[in-house]
């Protein structure tokens, strides 16, 4: 048996392109922005008694940080698909699901990433493609479909042999 495998069923493997390089740029600008202010922190805290502290500094710097972390979590979607299955991990969240329960994967117009339909009426967004990325999203669209036709072909033909 030969290890190249068909385009077809070679698996996919998919991130969001902008809104990543979106993401890093402005955790970059948060962090620069709070260590900015961080240093700003300095002498009378007001018309009160009180000082900056080296500690006010620590936490506005400590601040940016979290705030970056938060903004960074918009790089964490990525989906993974292969014959067997579909992975989906999208910002909270993760869904792994065998090709048998997905039902269709749609892009609908004006809907802002692919979802994944399945065959309880449930409907799985899948994060890692999005509308924004233009061309990107739609080979990828492209590449699941024909993953998921492709597992239902062999399903369909694994069955029609077992009777």
């Amino acid at each position: 048996m030969s290890s190249e495998q068909s385009p077809v069923t070679a698996p996919v493997v998919a991130r969001p392109q902008r809104a990543r390089i979106i993401a890093y740029v402005l955790a970059l600008v948060v962090v620069i922005v709070f260590t900015l202010i961080a240093f700003g922190l300095h002498g009378k805290t007001g018309d009160g008694p009180g000082y900056f502290q080296r500690g006010d500094q620590a936490a506005m710097i400590g601040l940016g940080l979290c705030a970056a972390a938060g903004i960074l979590l918009m790089t964490r979607p990525r989906v993974r698909a292969d014959e067997h299955g579909v992975r989906v991990r999208n910002i909270i969240g993760s869904y792994d699901l065998p090709w048998e329960v997905v039902r269709g994967v749609t892009f609908g117009r004006g809907a802002p990433w692919l979802t994944l339909d399945l065959h309880d009426d449930e409907r799985v967004a899948v994060m890692a493609v999005q509308m924004a990325d233009k061309d990107y999203a739609v080979k990828a669209a492209r590449r699941l479909r024909a993953l998921h036709t492709a597992s239902l072909t062999h399903t369909s033909q694994a069955s029609s042999v077992e009777t």
